[in-house]
């Protein structure tokens, strides 16, 4: 491949961030958990449940056995300004959890953050209990980590069989099995598996992306604003994808700018603010929750 190629997908290599392998993951029950939420006490309360926050002891307590877990996480692009600012974050296994916010609040770079694409100033994350701050995107990848950016995550001149033999790289020989498990998935990538990736609409483009980032059998999928400049029907699929995936037993953690769909289909959701989980709860219950509807969905929120 040409190193024109290799640029098209941009900072990720093809066999480090385009894939993720999934080893035994033995996690404790999420429902046996308690809540994540406190009641912020100095605040003017108008409806108490609108003003369930996160806590930092609130997410100790939660965290615990967690697969996924990020812990007051400090992170950003120039020295010396910061994007996240102790940004704590968890998911279990199985999850579906999903990430909304206003621009600029770091949701992106959250993920960037854990899948070693952002460097990580101070604070941790940890897969199984085991510490991956800073570990870059080839280390990740066979602990079981796997990562869709928003843009430039499919190789344009390469086929779509092209593409998801890249998602395997690591692992040749699995091929076959893998692209009969991803091909289940989304039957179009069978059909058009000949064609150029390039020449595909926006939604089965992300597809692509999504299947190839499964070629290698991920315990942990994120999703950077995986409905970003699609059409509503194409949204619409990718959000159903989404969920697909997750039955299958993948823990996803995902960024979206549609929040109200996002929060539809998340087992659990997280509002960041400022670089910090403002936030946290059932999906459905921060669509309800009139404090998060003021202040990050509007008319979204409302319009039901």
């Amino acid at each position: 491949m040409s190193d024109e190629e290799m640029n098209e997908v941009g900072a990720e290599a093809p066999s480090e961030d385009a894939a993720a392998v999934a080893p035994e993951a033995d996690s404790s029950d999420p429902e046996a958990r308690p809540p994540v939420f406190v009641t912020e006490p100095d605040a003017p309360v108008e409806d108490e449940s609108a003003m369930e926050v996160c806590s930092r002891e609130g997410h100790l307590v939660a965290a615990g056995g967690a697969l996924l877990r990020a812990d007051e996480v400090v992170a950003g692009y120039i020295p010396g300004v910061s994007i996240l600012n102790g940004t704590d974050l968890y998911a279990d296994e199985g999850e579906l959890v999903g990430i909304i916010g206003p621009n600029g609040a770091g949701k992106s770079t959250l993920l960037k953050a854990i899948f070693g694409l952002v460097g990580i100033r101070s604070g941790t994350v940890t897969l199984r209990g085991e510490v991956i701050t800073n570990h870059q995107a080839h280390q990740l990848v066979p602990r079981g980590v796997g990562f869709v950016p928003q843009t430039n995550n499919v190789f344009p001149s390469l086929t779509v069989q092209e593409n998801l033999e890249m998602g395997v790289f690591l692992r040749p020989k699995r091929f076959r099995e893998r692209f009969d498990f991803v091909s289940g998935l989304f039957p179009v990538l069978a059909e058009r598996r000949a064609q150029r990736a390039g020449s595909l609409s926006g939604g089965e483009r992300q597809m692509v992306a999504m299947g190839r980032a499964l070629m290698m059998e991920p315990s942990v999928l994120l999703l950077d604003e995986p409905s970003a400049g699609l059409s509503p029907a194409m949204q619409d699929e990718v959000f159903y994808n989404t969920k697909q995936i997750n039955g299958t037993g993948v823990t996803v953690v995902m960024v979206e700018q549609n929040a109200r769909r996002c929060l539809q289909i998340c087992d659990r959701g997280y509002v960041l603010d400022q670089g910090r989980s403002a936030y946290t709860g059932p999906g459905e219950g921060l669509i309800d929750d009139p404090k998060v509807v003021e202040l990050y969905l509007g008319t979204l929120g409302r319009a039901r």
